[in-house]
C-alpha cells in the first residue's frame, strides 16, 4: 500500500477495466493452446516472435526514439517504428514520449509509474489508465514531424493486426495462439518489468537520484535493458551493458546494424564517464533515501 501521500495516485489514476479488456483478453488468448496442441515450430515461433520483437521495443522504441542514442534514415526510422508497434505496445510517439517523462521525474512524485507508487501500478497499472492514454506530443516533438511516424502511432493496432494475421495463415490456429498471443503476453511483462523490478531488486554502481538498479537476469529477458541503474545514469548511450561482462545483445545488433550501413552515429559511454561517480560498498546513497511506497 502506498503510504507517502506525495505518491498517491489521484481519482483520475485508476485502471479503466471496460477499456482495458483487449489487454485481459490477450492474457486469455494462449489458453486456445489446449485446444490446438503446439508444436515444436509453434514453439520455435513464440521465441522468435518474441526476441525479435524485443529487439524493435528496446533498440527502436527505447533507445532510437526515447533517447535518440543512434541515427537512422528515414525508411529504416519507420521500419524500426512499425516493428516496435508489432509488439502491441502502442505507438513509437506514445511509448517515447511517457518514457522521456520518466526520466525527467524518475521516482520523484511526478513520475508516472515509479513503484514507489505500487508495484502493480508501475508494472502495468498505469497503461491501462485513461490519463494517461493519449500521446504526450510535447515530449515527442523531434519525431512528431514526421507525418508516416503520426499515421502509426494513431492506427498503432494495424502492424500487431497484421502479424496475427500472417501468422494464421501460414501456420494455423496453433501458430496464432503459441506463436503470436503467447510472445506477445511474454513480451509484455518482459517489458514491464523494466519499470517495476529494475526499481525495487539488483545492484546498484552509480549515483543517482532515483531507485534504478542492474540485474543480469532482467538484461537476458530484455536483451540488454536490465542494466537500468548504468541506464538511469547516462541516458544517451546506444549501449546499457557499459562493461564487455554486461550482455547487451540489443546493441550487438545495432554494433552489426551500423557496420553495413543500416545505423549510425552508436553513441558510447566515455571511459571517464563509465568509471567516476561510484557507489561505494556501505555508502548511503540518494536513491535509496527516498521514501517508500511499496505495493
Amino acid at each position: 500500500m502506498v503510504t507517502d501521500e506525495r505518491y498517491r495516485r489521484g481519482p483520475d489514476e485508476q485502471v479503466e477495466l471496460l477499456a482495458s479488456l483487449p489487454f485481459f483478453l490477450m492474457h486469455l488468448a494462449p489458453l486456445g493452446a489446449l485446444w490446438f496442441r503446439p508444436r515444436p515450430v509453434d514453439v520455435a515461433l513464440c521465441v522468435a516472435l518474441y526476441v525479435a520483437r524485443m529487439f524493435f521495443i528496446t533498440a527502436g522504441y527505447h533507445r532510437y526514439f526515447g533517447h535518440r542514442a543512434y541515427k537512422l534514415g528515414r525508411v529504416m526510422q519507420l521500419l524500426m517504428a512499425f516493428g516496435g508497434a508489432t509488439a502491441a505496445q502502442k505507438g513509437p510517439l506514445w511509448w517515447a514520449g511517457h518514457h522521456r517523462h520518466h526520466h525527467k521525474h524518475s521516482d520523484m512524485p511526478s513520475d508516472i509509474h515509479s513503484p514507489r507508487r505500487g508495484l502493480f501500478w508501475s508494472h502495468v497499472g498505469w497503461i491501462l489508465c485513461a490519463r494517461y492514454s493519449a500521446t504526450p506530443t510535447a515530449a515527442i516533438k523531434d519525431f512528431a514531424k514526421y507525418p508516416e511516424l503520426v499515421w502509426l502511432d494513431r492506427y498503432h493496432l494495424i502492424p500487431p493486426t497484421l502479424l496475427a494475421v500472417a501468422v494464421f495463415v501460414l501456420g494455423g490456429p496453433s501458430a496464432l495462439f503459441t506463436g503470436f498471443f503467447l510472445s506477445t503476453v511474454f513480451l509484455y511483462h518482459g517489458t514491464f518489468v523494466i519499470n517495476s523490478l529494475t526499481h525495487l531488486w539488483g545492484s546498484r554502481r552509480y549515483r543517482t537520484t532515483d531507485t534504478s538498479r542492474n540485474s543480469l537476469l532482467l538484461a537476458i529477458i530484455t536483451l540488454g535493458e536490465g542494466w537500468h541503474n548504468n541506464h538511469h545514469y547516462y541516458q544517451s548511450s546506444a549501449r546499457q551493458g557499459f562493461f564487455w561482462w554486461e550482455l547487451d545483445v540489443s546493441f550487438y545488433v545495432l554494433k552489426v546494424m551500423s557496420w553495413v550501413g543500416l545505423a549510425s552515429g552508436l553513441r558510447d559511454v566515455p571511459e571517464h564517464v563509465r568509471r567516476s561517480n561510484l557507489v561505494a560498498d556501505g555508502e548511503p546513497d540518494v536513491g535509496m533515501d527516498l521514501p517508500s511506497a511499496a505495493e
